[in-house]
């Protein structure tokens, strides 16, 4: 399936997920869940299964506040263990392999003067995005709520003297890049635009892997700093490459997805898609 198609699929399975928050507490059934899509069980049985690669039955319990408590502790049992070892090795197998470099202080104080950006819409799993780069790397992942032209305007503000011109063409090919379901995943590397600080704690989430959630005082730790768990969801909030710097495997200490960017939906999408790629792949 490409990406055109797992985004029409999305935007049924958003509203799924929406519906399945809302009404969690009733634990719905699937026919209860296919009804608030206007689908039948087997139409939504047949597109879940294609955009996840797995039952909504099986959706429902990688979204249950259980599994994320699992998964905290898994990783804080990995983090009691070794930094080193926590965040690396046969997990990572499956994922994206990305690196990154921070803008150079002249850069950011001429606000990306000399900067040639070029950007164009490309479809996701996760539904349409404003995807932009530079010589060195992506600079700009953006997911579109409502419309794309305010996702552009906030790409001129951020790189208000760059040189920035529309190439979908380019854009459409990346995002297959970055999204393919491919064991043989390519390699992207990444443009950061931040403080020192934002980008030790967007490094720290680049290096965990797709098994993993982690609580913002596990994030804290993750880069020395214990006491800076308020600062990390302060960085988190700035991080404009969605996805690449995965700021959707933050939780809540108490196993609750927690506020997003782009929508809770499209972040408890994100966690569920990754367990259930890493489960079909293993």
């Amino acid at each position: 399936m490409d990406n055109f198609e797992s985004h029409r699929h999305y935007q049924v399975v958003e509203k799924a997920i929406q519906f399945i928050n809302t009404n969690f507490d009733k634990q719905p059934t699937l026919l209860d869940i296919a009804g608030s899509v206007h689908m039948s069980e087997h139409h939504l049985q047949r597109v879940f299964s294609q955009w996840a690669g797995i039952s909504p039955k099986r959706f429902l319990q990688f979204i249950t506040k259980q599994a994320a408590l699992d998964a905290l502790q898994n990783t804080n049992n990995l983090l009691d263990a070794s930094h080193s070892i926590g965040l690396s090795g046969s997990g990572r197998l499956h994922d994206l392999l990305v690196t990154c470099e921070g803008m150079t202080p002249g850069e950011l104080k001429g606000g990306g003067e000399g900067v040639m950006i070029q950007y164009g819409v490309c479809s996701t799993p996760f539904g349409e995005a404003i995807l932009a780069w530079t010589l060195r790397g992506v600079c700009y992942l953006q997911f579109i709520k409502d419309k794309q032209q305010p996702v552009i305007d906030e790409l001129y503000r951020q790189w208000p003297n760059a040189s920035i011109t529309p190439n979908r063409e380019e854009a459409v090919q990346m995002g297959n890049g970055i999204f393919s379901s491919s064991i043989e995943r390519g390699k992207i590397h990444l443009l950061l635009k931040g403080t020192n600080f934002q980008i030790k704690v967007w490094e720290a989430l680049i290096n965990t892997h797709s098994s993993q959630q982690l609580s913002y005082s596990q994030v804290s730790q993750l880069i020395d700093s214990p006491k800076s768990a308020r600062a990390v969801g302060t960085a988190l909030a700035n991080n404009t490459i969605g996805y690449l710097i995965p700021c959707h495997r933050v939780i809540k200490n108490n196993g609750e997805i927690g506020n997003y960017r782009w929508g809770i939906e499209r972040k408890t999408a994100m966690l569920a898609w990754e367990r259930a790629s890493l489960e079909e792949s293993s």
